[in-house]
């Protein structure tokens, strides 16, 4: 059984709306084990619905529609699929009957316009499920395919709100899939979560694992390079309940964390912060932070990070006055050091640490040129017992620099954390190269 999504709404196209909506629906019929190899976005136009619809219908079993179900003129979804089955719209006086109640129950009038909504096309079902005015369908066809073979077919059409959308999928729609597959496969997701890494270095280090998992079958890998939140290692699997694929994703990560090393620092939905962060919680350690070239970006994302209350204080330091204005502050003393580097770097996260009182200390400096960033950074780690300074070289514009600045420092003290954990006195790291 095949499935495919096509997403209505030319404010999609348009980037006025993001399509949430699509890759949620994909990761339900994964989940469901039934397979989904496309996904379609269509503006508010007659005829390419109707193509994208037909398109759709010729390659796949099922179409999911979302969107253009509403009763303005433009939301014409209902129209184009009665055209694409060879049907007329009929209307249903039950969902009228639920239309009008609904509006007489938050005492408003109905505008006539609604009316519309009710105009199902013939021979379609609706969905038990109506949070809203828009009901949603579930249409059968009758596919002539290109050898001359007669299918049975179906689309379901879905609101494009979200939570009125989530309800009939998980409701009817994915019920509905599984009865007609006749199979009751489960395909699961897990994601590995790295960095220090290259998107190529990362594939060239599991090339030999990939090459074994698509002879095999059973699972496959996929590498996604996710900017500021690090490479993802995506490993599917395929089986017949949740337990055997449970056991064949437990086993694949195994392997892929093996090969990875100290590179991956979390799963799934885990964030660099997060998981810096319930370190520190669980080792009973506090961090403070001095910034420049970041300006603020590390403090904001271990502020909002889950276990926050490690996190107890962070200042930009965006001048040398403000710098010695810091140390001063420390009680340190306040000398000629050299602006944006690895003993500014040093120094700063010396004074964030005494300042707050902190157990851990986070600083990061750069240099700027003809007024912009050169992608050149300091970072430095200090603790009671030793100060550990890091340089490296980012391509990219001030953004990109600040973001993996602040990355690459977390993933240091991460890496410092686990190293020394239960430790009381933390033996001095040496510099890494950052991949």
């Amino acid at each position: 059984m095949r499935c495919e999504v096509v997403a209505v709404g030319t404010e999609l196209l348009l980037g006025q709306i993001v399509d949430t909506n699509s890759s949620w629906i994909g990761e339900q019929l994964a989940a469901a084990g039934i397979d989904s190899h496309f996904q379609t976005k269509v503006g508010d136009n007659w005829q390419r619905i109707a193509d994208s619809l037909r398109l759709a219908l010729s390659r796949s079993d099922a179409v999911i529609v979302c969107g253009g179900l509403g009763p303005t003129q433009d939301d014409i979804t209902r129209d184009v699929i009665a055209d694409v089955m060879g049907v007329e719209l009929v209307r249903d006086g039950v969902i009228e009957e639920r239309i009008r109640q609904m509006f007489a129950a938050r005492g408003r009038a109905m505008p006539e316009n609604n009316l519309r909504q009710a105009m199902v096309p013939e021979g379609a079902q609706t969905m038990a499920e109506q949070p809203g005015t828009a009901p949603g369908l579930v249409c059968p066809i009758r596919w002539t395919e290109p050898t001359g073979e007669v299918v049975d077919k179906v689309i379901y059409a879905v609101p494009g709100v979200p939570l009125e959308m989530r309800q009939m999928v998980t409701g009817t729609v994915l019920a509905d899939l599984r009865r007609r597959s006749g199979t009751d496969s489960v395909i699961s997701s897990r994601v590995v979560r790295t960095w220090g890494h290259s998107e190529s270095g990362v594939a060239e280090l599991l090339a030999d694992e990939i090459e074994r998992l698509d002879q095999q079958g059973h699972a496959t890998i996929a590498i996604l390079a996710s900017g500021v939140e690090g490479l993802k290692v995506r490993i599917t699997a395929k089986g017949p309940d949740l337990q055997t694929v449970g056991q064949l994703l437990d086993t694949e990560q195994q392997r892929v964390c093996e090969v990875l090393g100290d590179t991956v620092f979390g799963f799934d939905d885990d964030n660099m912060e997060a998981v810096v962060s319930a370190a520190l919680v669980g080792s009973g350690r506090t961090v403070a932070v001095a910034e420049t070239i970041s300006g603020g970006y590390m403090a904001s994302r271990l502020s909002l990070a889950r276990s926050a209350q490690a996190m107890l204080g962070g200042i930009v330091v965006g001048s040398a006055q403000a710098r010695s204005a810091l140390l001063e502050a420390a009680g340190l003393t306040s000398t000629a050091i050299e602006p944006a580097s690895a003993d500014e770097a040093g120094a700063l996260a010396e004074g964030a640490r005494a300042l707050f009182g902190a157990d851990i200390g986070l600083a990061s400096v750069g240099p700027v040129a003809a007024g912009k960033p050169t992608g050149e950074i300091f970072a430095a780690i200090s603790t009671a017992t030793s100060t550990d300074t890091f340089a490296w070289k980012f391509p990219g514009d001030h953004e990109r620099v600040r973001q993996f600045s602040c990355i690459s420092l977390l993933d240091q003290l991460r890496r410092h954390l686990a190293a020394t954990a239960g430790d009381s006195q933390p033996p001095r790291s040496t510099s890494p190269t950052f991949w």
